[in-house]
């Protein structure tokens, strides 16, 4: 209570939020797990040291990893998620009534448990439609015997720990092995100014396994990184061919997301072109 806890990028940027008080805090058999109330951005998951969502801003990152994804996919039925334990991402995606099923791919069930119990408005997880499975999200896209998909969405760490192997070429493909062929991928792919170079090599390499792959961009405050980036990438799906009745659906609920924001999220800056 009273303290502060920071969070350091690279012994070069610093975060730091005054806590209020710690309401979980272990050691799974992957990663430190924290969740503490904080005065500015309320309660807020921690793994490994580092701020991964918070009440206060969960949805900028949530709503725009899926809905530019849902709003365009010409069929959203069978959705996939790979990450995502604190359970935003699904909440968002089961916001779409044309969602039949989600699965959840999560490398780590206490991540899972923890949020349940402190982030209980994070997620969506008695819907029916939601299917959680405990898992290595590397290995399923590479391995499961599934029907495919019309939506993956990767909503994992940063490119250490658990979350390394989320961010390579063996990876990608294995995920475009589980789409559909007017299917859409959509993942977060950093900081377009502190991880430039991840950003710019997550770009490259998608391009050599989809035929359309276009960044977008927008806040994340947590992340204390200016603008945050996610990617679209397709073989054929415009990411500018908004379907108006999802988009209004999405609306209704979205606190940052519209058709507009959608449209303007995909100006890339100069300097990134």
């Amino acid at each position: 209570m009273g303290l502060w806890y920071d969070e350091t990028y690279a012994d070069k940027v610093r975060l730091s939020l005054k806590v209020s008080r710690t309401l979980h805090r272990e050691q799974s058999d992957l990663q430190r797990i924290e969740i503490v109330d904080t005065e500015a951005m309320g309660r807020t998951l921690i793994l490994d040291d580092v701020f991964m969502t918070s009440e206060r801003d969960e949805h900028y990152y949530h709503e725009m990893l899926v809905h530019p994804a849902l709003t365009t996919t010409p069929r959203i039925a069978r959705v996939l998620i790979i990450g995502g334990g604190d359970g935003g991402t699904a909440r968002e995606v089961l916001r779409h009534p044309e969602v039949e099923r989600v699965d959840m791919v999560e490398i780590d069930g206490r991540v899972v448990e923890a949020c349940k119990a402190h982030l209980p408005n994070f997620g969506a997880w008695d819907d029916p439609r939601l299917r959680v499975e405990i898992g290595d999200g590397v290995a399923y896209a590479r391995d499961a015997d599934v029907d495919p998909y019309d939506v993956v969405l990767l909503d994992g760490t940063d490119p250490v720990g658990p979350g390394e192997g989320l961010f390579d070429e063996a990876f990608y493909r294995g995920v475009r092995r589980l789409l559909t062929p007017h299917g859409t991928f959509a993942l977060q792919s950093e900081s377009p100014f502190l991880m430039r170079d991840v950003f710019l090599d997550i770009q490259a390499t998608l391009g050599r396994i989809f035929g359309r792959v276009h960044p977008y961009f927008g806040p994340a405050p947590i992340y204390n990184a200016g603008p945050w980036s996610w990617t679209f990438a397709s073989h054929e799906v415009d990411p500018m061919a908004i379907d108006s009745a999802r988009a209004r659906r999405a609306e209704l609920t979205a606190k940052y997301y519209n058709a507009d924001i959608h449209r303007a999220s995909f100006a890339v800056p100069n300097d990134l072109r």
